[in-house]
């Protein structure tokens, strides 16, 4: 269960990734015929070929979340857990202030109010969705010597082990999803949205529209509608939708949903992810996330959980 539901869960950050120069070039013309453009971005004289490769070098996404190593902040975190009925089979809400001192990050609890069997004996978690957004939020113990650098993106799933590689698969999903991932059956190459193999399934668009009072690029993908069983199952992301800045070309907000059916285990996720900046850093404030997810000789896990960041510093 962990593996499928990590490695898949942060699809919602996903971005393309070029093989070179001079492959990326003829490979943004052919997508840029493919691309509908708003009127008013037709008017902005917007180099569309410029802003595809933004789009798939992108790494402003990996640095706001980078940005949380070497903050601190607040969060109000909401988990609940639901049978196949909608009735709530675990619960957690609790208010939590990541500190840092002498360069180490850790999580204090300052509220906690849980509700079913939502901790196994020892406070260690008994569902994955809860145990992932603890990985992404919470640091129980201190972690020391972080930064918030973004240098690359080469990931090494292949060289790693355990709960190490499924990070790696996770890293991988999330900033360079191009590339097939090891170890992931049957959705590792079907996650590059913008490969000549999948373009005929999904529709483009670029908008120039307002968020939180910013100029932004809103960028659209999205699955035809009425495609065949045969063609649906060559995709894993029915739509995503970003914030660009056009000021500084940031991300600012993306909203993800994915789906996939196979043999042995299914799953339809939705996630959406709001930043903000603070002073000099763009920092990720909420993310919303609805998951259901069922794995061969595992109990189907229906899991909505919400993170609020704020008061950083």
């Amino acid at each position: 269960m962990s593996r499928f539901l990590a490695t898949v869960l942060l699809l919602i950050f996903a971005r393309a990734h070029g093989q070179s120069i001079h492959a990326d070039s003829l490979d943004a013309v052919r997508l840029k015929q493919l691309i509908n453009l708003s009127e008013v971005v037709l008017r902005s004289n917007l180099d569309v070929d410029r802003f595809i490769q933004q789009v798939r070098d992108d790494t402003t996404f990996y640095k706001a979340f980078r940005n949380l190593r070497v903050l601190e902040f607040t969060a109000s975190n909401d988990i609940l857990l639901r049978d196949k009925k909608g009735t709530p089979l675990a619960s957690m809400i609790s208010k939590t202030k990541q500190v840092r001192e002498s360069g180490c990050r850790s999580t204090a609890v300052i509220e906690e109010k849980v509700q079913g069997n939502f901790f196994k004996t020892g406070r260690s978690y008994r569902y994955y969705t809860a145990a992932l957004y603890a990985s992404l939020f919470l640091a129980p113990v201190k972690i020391c010597g972080e930064t918030n650098i973004v240098r690359d993106r080469n990931f090494q799933a292949r060289a790693t082990k355990g709960m190490a590689r499924h990070r790696e698969q996770l890293k991988m999903l999330l900033f360079d999803p191009g590339k097939k991932i090891p170890g992931i059956p049957f959705i590792g190459d079907k996650v590059d949205v913008f490969s000549p193999e999948r373009r005929a399934l999904y529709t483009y668009a670029i908008d120039r529209v307002l968020y939180r009072g910013e100029d932004c690029y809103l960028f659209t993908i999205e699955a035809k509608p009425n495609l065949s069983n045969g063609q649906r199952s060559k995709i894993v992301i029915d739509n995503m939708t970003t914030w660009f800045s056009v000021r500084t070309g940031e991300v600012l907000a993306r909203n993800y949903a994915m789906s996939y059916q196979a043999g042995f285990y299914d799953f339809n996720v939705q996630i959406e992810a709001e930043l903000m900046r603070y002073k000099n850093w763009v920092v990720p404030t909420v993310l919303r996330y609805v998951g259901n997810w069922d794995i061969l000789l595992k109990e189907r896990e229906r899991g909505v959980f919400t993170a609020t960041l704020y008061d950083f510093r």
